[in-house]
């Protein structure tokens, strides 16, 4: 047996319960992947994108849902080392990787201004691009459980309001074209698990701002900050996680102050 066959095994073996059961109860819970989708994977270079990638392989070799996938990773202006880590792990995981290159990187650093926002924003829109090129209806990004509760208490503390990172999303600007997030339900600590159990090694953070400067008080220190609260919070209540993540599938209209859809804002006196 080879080295990506073992990988391949580990997810549906060891890993059956922890990644496998819970990227194919999202994909089923929440309808991410049906009939006839010819989804676009995005891969970032990271653990999460190509864990995403096998077990979207899985899936289309042995599931029920008869659907098409692209591999595809943008370079928006990698440095060689990062460049050549993302291509050797594709080999390595028996990934038939797409690369195209853009220059957001450049295009970044000459605007100015907040790099993670404005990076942020143009690599979403490069991907949409490309998945309509490519023909597909379907963007699968590799946001995972922790991302998605980490997002649920970044936007109580510094955004005033209650709003997560969703299963799925309708695309404003593209029209037809959808964002899904298949690992919806994994979590990170089994993600770093199956990591290790296979020896694998990804690039951590790409970017070319933070190789050359501190990141002090932008999203990515404060998701940081979000992420040590939990931690210590699970110390004294192992729950603490799946109880953020729940509050946001059980929120009680009875006993809230107001609410937002579709920019219309309702206080409870209005029915009061």
């Amino acid at each position: 047996m080879e080295k990506y066959q073992e990988i391949e095994r580990s997810i549906i073996k060891k890993f059956r319960k922890e990644i496998w059961g819970k990227f194919v109860k999202a994909v089923y819970d929440y309808k991410l992947i049906e009939d006839n989708d010819k989804i676009m994977v995005c891969i970032s270079g990271g653990k999460d994108s190509f864990l995403l990638a096998k077990c979207i392989e899985e899936l289309s070799r042995h599931g029920k849902i008869k659907f098409e996938a692209r591999y595809v990773c943008m370079n928006p202006g990698y440095n060689e080392v990062n460049k050549k880590n993302i291509l050797e792990n594709a080999s390595r995981l028996h990934v038939n990787l797409e690369m195209f290159d853009s220059d957001i990187f450049d295009v970044v650093n000459k605007l100015g201004g907040d790099p993670c926002y404005l990076c942020a924003r143009m690599r979403r829109g490069c991907l949409y691009n490309k998945a309509r090129e490519i023909g597909c209806n379907k963007i699968a990004l590799g946001h995972h459980f922790d991302d998605v509760i980490e997002t649920t208490l970044l936007s109580m503390f510094y955004g005033a309001e209650v709003k997560t990172m969703m299963p799925k999303l309708k695309s404003d600007n593209f029209e037809g074209l959808e964002l899904i997030r298949p690992l919806y339900l994994v979590k990170e600590e089994d993600i770093l698990a199956f990591k290790k159990y296979n020896k694998l090694e990804f690039i951590n953070c790409a970017c070319r701002f933070v190789e050359n400067c501190v990141v002090n008080d932008d999203g990515t220190s404060k998701r940081k900050e979000v992420k040590n609260l939990i931690k210590t919070l699970r110390k004294t209540n192992k729950n603490v996680d799946y109880n953020i993540f729940k509050a946001v599938d059980n929120v009680n209209l009875n006993c809230v102050l107001g609410v937002k859809k579709d920019g219309n804002y309702e206080s409870f006196l209005d029915n009061y």
